[in-house]
């Protein structure tokens, strides 16, 4: 630290008997604010980034159009909190065939109306077969109805609205 007197470079107001100031140089005063600033500066500089650990959140409602039966509108948080379906009950791991492009992709993104090389399973075909005997949902409204719940769709238009 620099030290200066009263009589450095100023007048004498206590008849030249002051004691010395302390002043502190401008290297500690530049440490001080960057460890004083630097928390909010983060934090500023945060606020508006998104996380990118954050999955994308599933929508709570989405509707499967393109049967000739009518659309089905599919409640991800009817099925997943009050029936206790898991994601990977629908959405299946990665084939060789074809990579996922996000852990929990769009069925239409890989199955097509009619199924395209490298895929085997056109779309209807990934949620029931043609005659909806069996299948990814049909198989679980079928377990549904055996355990005694009685509201699980057994019709197709139950499912399928025009």
């Amino acid at each position: 630290m620099e030290v200066i007197g009263p009589g450095d470079g100023g007048c004498r107001t206590s008849g030249g008997q002051s004691r010395p100031q302390q002043v502190m140089t401008s290297t500690s005063v530049r440490l001080f604010l960057l460890s004083a600033c630097t928390p909010f500066v983060v934090a500023a500089v945060c606020a508006g980034t998104p996380v990118a650990a954050q999955a994308p959140r599933e929508p709570d409602t989405v509707v499967l159009a393109g049967s000739p039966l009518g659309s089905v509108k599919f409640s991800h948080k009817i099925h997943a909190k009050d029936y206790g379906a898991k994601c990977e009950s629908c959405h299946h791991a990665s084939k060789p065939e074809k990579a996922l492009k996000a852990e929990h992709q769009k069925c239409g993104d890989c199955h097509t109306k009619v199924a395209a090389a490298p895929m085997k399973t056109k779309l209807q075909a990934a949620f029931h077969d043609p005659m909806a005997k069996k299948g990814t949902c049909v198989d679980c409204h079928v377990q549904a109805i055996a355990k005694g719940k009685t509201k699980a769709p057994a019709k197709c238009a139950d499912c399928h609205k025009k």
